[in-house]
């Protein structure tokens, strides 16, 4: 029997199983993979790599010698299930339906994750040039993106690797074969989804280096500005102080000789950051 439930319609199910297995998985705390002496548990969360839409969908399955069960979390889980095993043949065996359940879940996944990375070398020139606003925050949504990915295939991952243990004998042979194959696919979409992680993490050193190079231009202008002023300011607090017998103050052409002064000043150090290329 294969049936698909959302977790509000468990009950339906209590009458299936003993009473024992109905309460565990009603509790929705499976950890990836279980197995049991007579039943394998399987979990992950769904994760669209086809969609816009990032939320999670818990996903439970409950495999046993007669029955297949579907457990989801919301309306789009169940809906997304229904759609996969109505495209399988209906005259396959319980362990053969999940073999394909699986195939069809991961089906062109990997363009998919082909197209991400294209994405990201396209807009990787754009976001450095500081052309696009909220460059941190594009790069910080693709890094979740990324992390929800990574997590979604290593569940698989796990499941597929628990599978092929067949720890209770629910797998024949042909069908564990599959499954090893199924599991060396997840590894590929999980090395790739590294692969992106590594690169997304590069674009962000790269904005903040370049964040931090702006920076220190800025502080270079400040200081060539402080530098430059520094002897003006010098000379300001010397003739600020107003003693009596400063025979400049009383000089005809004293007010005029120290403009000329603090301008000369002002060009000899200008020249000089420029000669020594500070500037």
């Amino acid at each position: 029997m294969v049936n698909i439930y959302s977790f509000s319609q468990m009950n339906e199910v209590a009458p299936l199983m003993d009473e024992k297995t109905f309460d565990y998985i009603s509790e929705c705390e499976v950890e990836s993979f279980e197995s049991f002496a007579d039943f394998d548990l399987l979990a992950f969360d769904y994760y669209d790599v086809r969609s816009n839409d990032t939320e999670d969908s818990k996903t439970l399955i409950y495999l046993d010698n007669k029955n297949l069960f579907f457990f989801c979390e919301n309306n789009a889980g169940v809906k997304m299930i229904k759609q996969i095993v109505s495209e399988i043949d209906k005259n396959y065996s319980n362990e053969q339906l999940l073999y394909s359940f699986f195939v069809k879940l991961l089906k062109g996944d990997m363009d998919c994750l082909d197209k991400f990375e294209e994405r990201l070398n396209y807009e990787e020139a754009k976001l450095l040039s500081g052309a696009e606003k909220d460059t941190l925050d594009t790069i910080l949504d693709w890094r979740n993106e990324l992390m929800r990915l990574k997590r979604y295939y290593l569940q698989l991952d796990i499941i597929f690797d628990e599978m092929s243990a067949n720890d209770n004998d629910l797998l024949s042979k042909p069908t564990l074969k599959k499954i090893s194959i199924i599991g060396a696919r997840t590894d590929r979409y999980l090395n790739a989804v590294r692969n992106l992680q590594d690169i997304v993490s590069q674009m962000r050193e790269a904005y903040q280096s370049q964040l931090e190079i702006q920076q220190n231009d800025l502080m270079k202008v400040f200081t060539v500005v402080t530098t430059v002023f520094l002897p003006l300011n010098l000379i300001t607090g010397w003739y600020g102080m107003n003693f009596k017998d400063m025979p400049e103050l009383s000089w005809r052409y004293g007010y005029g000789s120290i403009i000329i002064v603090c301008f000369l000043i002002v060009i000899f150090l200008l020249y000089l950051f420029k000669k020594k290329k500070w500037i």
